[in-house]
């Protein structure tokens, strides 16, 4: 007995298997002769070429003549493929296969020409094929496997722009945007069920992937980590009131861990041009002093997870660093809040310098900031730049002590006593994260830019539209598919995933046909 292989439509000499790539092959039933079977396509076209030469259509607008002309053209490429398809057989093999099963081997002998349905981007069409079944088991169709035919009647082209499109809007305008491609409108579940199979080799493309060689990327490796809700659906069996509570949210939200990783060069600054770029009021004033533009983040890899804890993403995190930098030779920044569990977690795993971004400092300035002077005044500003230059300056302990004394000179209490020292407290806690006067000279990131940004396009921009409520699981593989695009993966990732989906659909070796 023999492995099957794709074949063609006459015989050839008999093979070695899966091992030499070639197997014996049957003769099948002879194919019309290519006009014949091509009729359809040829008449359509002739149609086409006809209707665009026809004086009534000569005194249409352009706009209409493009409309009308796509969706014929669709069905011209449907024709096409259609006999594409009917040329490549029926994928007779043999009289019989003999199938490996984990406990037995069976014979497959029942023969029957099965039709399948596969949806394409040009539309829908039929596939003929022989499918070998025994009683109480499913068929096998060798033609699938040579043609690697996905499980679903959707073609892993169109699953590719449905999925791209799920991650960039709506289920509905992806549905929208597909009926406009095909002409024809998916059914919401099954876009829902294919985003969530697409997204299940997400681990593995990025475990196996090799980054580029640490010789040919900046000195500084990036690592930003931080957090993101996302709103999920109530569970059903939530108490329902007729009106909510003081401080009850209209939504339950769930924290996804948002991490990124990069290389940068160094970028040496003072904090005086820092403090320039935070509170410059002049858009034209740009680079005084000297100060050059800041260098793009490389090889830019941003992702999240729902159902991850943050230690489960901080261990990914880790093996992204390790395949960066297998020789530990660049200098490792990590940039985080002021979370306390999630510094801990970062501090033990990573050999890294720990800075507190400066971006959630700047939050806290600026709420002290408000406790003394109106929001939007220029007296707020001017407090709020002070500062945060005496932060920058490294005079941390300073400011603790100013926000402190103001408490007891001022014998302030209630909501602006609790604020300025709730934010000296988170000063005095993060200063030894808060040394941005070292950092700037060693040209070292001081504000996660890059995972903030993270937490907008990657979560906030899909997940947090008006009205949307999410499912954990559809909810992980969304930001899953999501990261990648963002990352420029996703053509990369949907090659791998079709590879790996076709070893679990047709597993290497499990049947070869038997020879009498």
């Amino acid at each position: 007995m023999t492995n099957a292989t794709p074949f063609a439509a006459r015989p050839l000499s008999p093979g070695l298997g899966h091992s030499s790539g070639t197997a014996r092959l049957y003769a099948l039933p002879p194919l019309p002769p290519a006009p014949a079977a091509c009729l359809p396509a040829r008449q359509e076209f002739s149609a086409l070429e006809t209707w665009l030469s026809a004086p009534p259509t000569l005194q249409l607008p352009l706009h209409q003549i493009e409309a009308q002309q796509e969706t014929r053209g669709r069905e011209l490429h449907r024709l096409l493929l259609q006999h594409h398809v009917q040329q490549r057989g029926n994928g007779d093999v043999g009289l019989a296969l003999r199938v490996a099963e984990p406990w037995a081997a069976f014979r497959y002998t029942h023969r029957r020409l099965q039709r399948r349905t596969l949806k394409t981007i040009v539309g829908p069409i039929h596939v003929d094929r022989i499918g070998y079944g025994r009683p109480g088991a499913g068929s096998i169709h060798p033609l699938d496997e040579a043609m690697q035919l996905p499980g679903r009647s959707f073609s892993y082209e169109l699953q590719k722009r449905m999925v791209k499109a799920a991650v960039q809007g709506p289920f509905q305008e992806c549905r929208e945007r597909i009926q406009e491609w095909t002409g024809r409108l998916v059914p919401k579940r099954s876009l829902e069920a294919i985003v969530q199979e697409a997204a299940q080799d997400f681990d593995a493309f990025y475990a196996e992937r090799l980054p580029e060689p640490w010789q040919h990327t900046a000195s500084i490796l990036v690592v930003a980590v931080d957090g993101k809700g996302i709103p999920m659906v109530k569970p059903a069996d939530a108490p329902r009131s007729a009106r909510r509570t003081k401080g009850q949210k209209a939504n339950r939200k769930k924290m996804a861990t948002v991490a990124a990783v990069f290389t940068r060069a160094p970028w040496v600054r003072t904090p005086e041009q820092v403090v320039e770029s935070l509170f410059r009021t002049d858009p034209n004033r740009g680079t005084e002093g000297g100060e050059g533009p800041p260098p793009r983040p490389e090889h830019k890899r941003v992702w999240a997870s729902l159902v991850k804890g943050k230690a489960a993403v901080i261990e990914e995190v880790v093996q992204e660093v390790r395949r960066r930098d297998p020789e530990n030779r660049k200098i490792h920044v990590a940039l985080t809040d002021g979370e306390r569990a999630l510094q801990i977690l970062v501090d033990d795993r990573l050999q890294v310098t720990l800075i507190l971004d400066l971006l959630h400092v700047l939050e806290k300035v600026w709420k002290a900031a408000h406790v003394f002077h109106p929001e939007g005044s220029p007296e707020a500003e001017l407090w709020a730049r002070l500062a945060c230059g005496r932060i920058l300056e490294g005079k941390v302990c300073q400011v603790v002590k100013g926000l402190r004394q103001t408490v007891t000179k001022r014998k302030l209490f209630g909501a602006k006593r609790k604020t300025l020292l709730g934010v000296a407290d988170y000063f005095h806690k993060n200063q030894d994260r808060m040394r941005y006067v070292e950092y700037l000279a060693q040209g070292l990131p001081i504000a996660s830019g890059s995972v903030e940004g993270a937490c907008k396009n990657l979560i906030k921009d899909r997940m947090e539209r008006s009205g949307m409520r999410w499912t954990e699981s559809m909810a992980e593989a969304i930001v899953k598919l999501r990261a990648i695009y963002l990352s420029g993966d996703f053509d990369s990732y949907w090659a791998f995933h079709i590879t790996h989906d076709q070893r679990r659909l047709y597993p290497p070796g499990r049947w070869t046909v038997v020879v009498k």
